[in-house]
């Protein structure tokens, strides 16, 4: 098995063990909710969040930092403390310690947060580094934004395309096997770029401090249908999205195609989904676009009809998901190709 833990055994054996209630904690562990909310007193909560990076190898500091942020700023929250953990072949070299280091310090005066502890060593049994990260954010307590906030008549709005990080990590890690699945090598050159689209910090916060979204959430694993997912199921709600309506880029386009791969469930960091009352989605969509942030309204919250996401594909099917595990397109990878 490869991947998150499936829901039922998360619920059984993860959820359910969580030491002594603390009564100051506002959002515990919960599928679905992408940061932990605690009450610290004088009208103020602290937002944290960690997450690993294992399914890229090239770009690994600085997807840690931005992957990790984000899901602190889809709470309308700025990231301010970091924490990395990571995790190093026996074998490795100076030269890779360095790289991945220079990528935290750099990814992190992006973000505009500190590493303020963490951990290091040499793992036994590993073949590629691996990393997690703790991001650590302060806000006032009725300033944060919740996944399970989505409300029935919300639009559903997506920023940038799909599957950016998705793109990024198959032009990095998968180089070989786009080029011998015939993707040009140029296509590859500008899917690399992508890197640079995974963060959702500026828009995330864009969206919140104009009070717009009832929810947020940051679609990694399981890609943009593996987000809306978690949304519908943390707010008791279906989602229903019309793929005609989803954004896609060329280059992604070109090498989901090749690889025979559904860019809907490819990891995509960088978009970032938000619902919002259906009278304020183009006041959203015009707000972003003033920093030059691309938004779509790609669909509308329903009342619970026992799906979660009620697909609209481009070839006129009807795709209804009423499972909570959505399989990574970027694991299938993973589980051909291996660490090669």
């Amino acid at each position: 098995m490869v991947g998150k833990l499936p829901p039922e055994i998360l619920k059984k054996l993860v959820f359910s063990r969580v030491g002594v209630v603390d009564p100051a904690v506002i959002v515990g562990p919960s599928i679905g909710e992408d940061a932990a909310i605690i009450d610290i007193g004088d009208g103020k909560v602290l937002v944290a969040h960690v997450d690993p990076i294992t399914g890229a190898v090239e770009f690994l500091g600085w997807l840690a930092v931005h992957i990790a942020c984000n899901d602190v700023a889809v709470r309308g929250v700025r990231p301010r403390w970091l924490l990395p953990v990571l995790y190093l072949p026996e074998n490795a070299d100076l030269g890779l310690i360095d790289k991945i280091t220079a990528q935290v310090d750099s990814a992190a005066k992006e973000v505009g947060a500190m590493v303020v502890g963490g951990h290091s060593e040499f793992t036994p049994g590993l073949t590629r580094p691996l990393i997690s990260m703790t991001a650590i954010g302060i806000t006032e307590k009725g300033r944060y934004v919740s996944t399970s906030g989505a409300c029935v008549g919300d639009a559903v709005l997506m920023t940038k395309t799909v599957g950016v990080e998705g793109t990024a990590i198959l032009s990095t890690d998968f180089r070989d096997a786009l080029l011998r699945a015939g993707v040009p090598e140029v296509v590859i050159e500008r899917g690399k770029e992508f890197l640079k689209m995974v963060s959702v910090l500026k828009e995330a916060l864009i969206l919140s401090d104009a009070g717009l979204p009832t929810s947020m959430h940051d679609p990694t694993e399981g890609g943009l249908i593996g987000g809306l997912v978690e949304i519908a199921y943390a707010s008791s709600k279906t989602l229903e999205v019309w793929e005609g309506r989803v954004p896609i880029a060329e280059e992604t386009s070109i090498m989901t195609k090749a690889l025979g791969l559904d860019p809907l469930r490819l990891i995509s960091s960088g978009v970032l989904i938000a619902t919002v009352p259906q009278g304020r989605a183009e006041e959203a969509v015009k707000l972003l676009s003033q920093y030059g942030i691309k938004a779509s309204v790609i669909g509308r919250v329903r009342e619970y009809s026992g799906h979660y996401v009620v697909l609209h594909r481009g070839d006129g099917r009807v795709e209804r998901i009423d499972e909570l595990y959505v399989k990574d397109e970027l694991i299938s990878m993973w589980e051909r190709y291996g660490s090669k």
